[in-house]
């Protein structure tokens, strides 16, 4: 018999579990998180990793929080600060120049000149027709995909969702066929003609995509990170102050505030089932809780393949869930610093060390990386973001001093054989990909290797360990078409419902996917609200 003292147990406290947590508080529901590690928040967390210096260990960056997340938590009055990056993207150039991507429409077209005449030109059309298709794609953003399956329900959803689509221009919707099916330099080579413009957009196509640029529906990938906004102004990005945590410890007080029980040190070890119904859960240590739902904060593979017995599972939902691609080729480190990098493009510091700073000059690089992942297991001249919160946040740092965060992309999830047919493992190749990626920065900034105090590495398979990610996979699972909207993370369970009743899913493995968003948290909330029969508490969402 399920505890009702409790309507739901979540499992996983990142900041989608954290969100989903608020809303079913708020509605006056009994909620207990269940955290794995000591402390809240997922992979956007803020930890010490050598004395003196702190940052955002897995995710780093902020822009795809969801407004409404923002005003519903109080997070702003609860200590979240966010600064805008004073221009978005700075990417050194192999002929020793570079170019700066944000600061404005006008000023992107200045800097755009200086490559090409033509692609400052179009560079208002471009950005309209991405807009006009991220417009309606981040309204759906916060809509529960229509389940198919349900019937007539499913019909209805599809229709009114589908209406925004269908109400687009035949312009955007051609757009939106080209995002959706084309590689990303199909696209930018329909619009420009400058590599380093078409790599200055195309680094978005590859982020926690492990893909080359000309994989068709890469594009996709591109225009989802274009859905995001700081402070109102619509695909900007900023640094949160205090690193990552700070906005999952906002989001902790926010969910204390509203009743929600918190355990960390909780680690889950199988989800209970009786029936056709998810009951309850058993810790690590054996012990056993009870809810009405059981809502999982892990992707997909690791909620099926690790925490529910197969047996429970219907034969062929089992074997689909089995093909849900995860691994998205990230390596991160984050590296004390005693100075700033001197980029022998822009070596004296500016505006540029508080952006993106993107070590990948043209979509070439990306495919050669992309191909040599492929082969041998790593880049030999990986992709590489750069960036050096420090230069605004001077708690990170002891004076003087910087971290710098290093996104790092096309590290294959799970490394092929060696030559001689051994198998190869990411605890033994670490550090040799870490020297790799000191010496791709020491190419563009020599003296870097040299200004690093300590550093911080986590492998594809230190971010499964440490996170929960399997494969590394910083999504929960490939943002590509088959595994997006209602066949997020499998056709039949878009909607936030797993196949057993009771049980839920609120992670980015569901839609709208990967990023810092808490919209599926949000979304998910809803629907578990909806199959309690609680929509007497509607009034929760129309507050703040």
């Amino acid at each position: 018999m399920a505890d009702r003292r409790t309507d739901a147990l979540i499992i996983g406290g990142g900041h989608n579990g954290l969100v989903c947590a608020f809303y079913l508080a708020r509605a006056g529901k009994t909620v207990r998180v269940l955290e794995r590690r000591p402390i809240v928040g997922g992979a956007a967390v803020t930890e010490a990793f050598h004395p003196g210096f702190r940052n955002s260990v897995a995710s780093y960056t902020v822009s795809l929080l969801q407004p409404k997340v923002i005003r519903d938590m109080r997070l702003a009055a609860r200590g979240l600060r966010i600064v805008e990056r004073p221009i978005s993207n700075f990417l050194p150039q192999a002929d020793g120049g570079y170019l700066k991507l944000g600061g404005g429409l006008e000023r992107t077209q200045a800097e755009f000149r200086r490559f090409s005449a033509h692609d400052a030109a179009v560079l208002p059309s471009y950005y309209a027709a991405l807009e006009g298709v991220a417009d309606v794609l981040r309204d759906l953003a916060l809509r529960t995909p229509p389940n198919v399956g349900d019937g007539l329900a499913s019909l209805i959803a599809a229709a009114r969702q589908g209406g925004k689509l269908a109400g687009l221009s035949i312009e955007r919707q051609r757009d939106l066929l080209d995002l959706f099916a084309k590689s990303a330099r199909a696209v930018l080579d329909g619009w420009f003609e400058s590599e380093a413009v078409k790599a200055a957009f195309g680094f978005d196509a590859i982020v926690g995509n492990y893909a080359s640029p000309d994989t068709p529906g890469s594009a996709y990938v591109l225009l989802h990170h274009l859905f995001g906004e700081v402070d109102g102004k619509k695909g900007a990005w900023g640094h949160a102050i205090g690193g990552m945590g700070a906005i999952t410890q906002a989001m902790r007080a926010a969910c204390e505030a509203a009743g929600v029980e918190i355990r960390t040190d909780a680690p889950v070890a199988q989800v209970l089932v009786d029936g056709e119904r998810a009951v309850g859960v058993r810790l690590a240590d054996g012990e056993e809780l009870f809810g009405r739902a059981i809502v999982a904060n892990v992707g997909p593979r690791l909620l099926y393949d690790r925490l529910i017995d197969p047996d429970d599972l219907p034969a062929d939902f089992r074997r689909r869930v089995k093909g849900f691609k995860v691994g998205s080729g990230t390596f991160r480190m984050n590296v004390a610093l005693s100075d700033l990098p001197r980029f022998t493009c822009l070596p004296a510091p500016g505006e540029h060390h508080q952006s993106g700073i993107i070590l990948a000059p043209t979509l070439d690089y990306m495919d050669r990386a992309y191909s040599d992942a492929k082969a041998t297991g790593m880049a030999r001249d990986p992709i590489v973001e750069m960036l050096i919160p420090s230069t605004v946040d001077d708690s990170l740092a002891p004076p003087g001093a910087h971290v710098a965060s290093l996104f790092c992309q096309q590290f294959a999830p799970t490394l092929p054989p060696g030559p001689d047919g051994a198998a190869r493992s990411w605890d033994d190749e670490r550090e040799a990909a870490a020297d790799r990626i000191v010496d791709t920065v020491e190419r563009w900034a020599p003296g870097f290797r040299n200004s690093v105090i300590a550093r911080q590495i986590l492998s594809p398979l230190d971010l499964e360990r440490t996170f929960g990610l399997a494969g590394g996979d910083i999504m929960h699972g490939a943002m590509s078409l088959d595994q997006l909207w209602s066949a997020r993370p499998i056709l039949g369970h878009g909607a936030y419902r797993g196949p057993l009743r009771g049980l839920y899913m609120c992670g980015a493995g569901t839609h709208p996917g990967g990023g810092v968003t808490g919209a599926p948290g949000h979304n998910a909330a809803r629907e578990i609200l909806a199959d309690g029969g609680w929509r007497g508490r509607a009034r929760a969402w129309r507050r703040g």
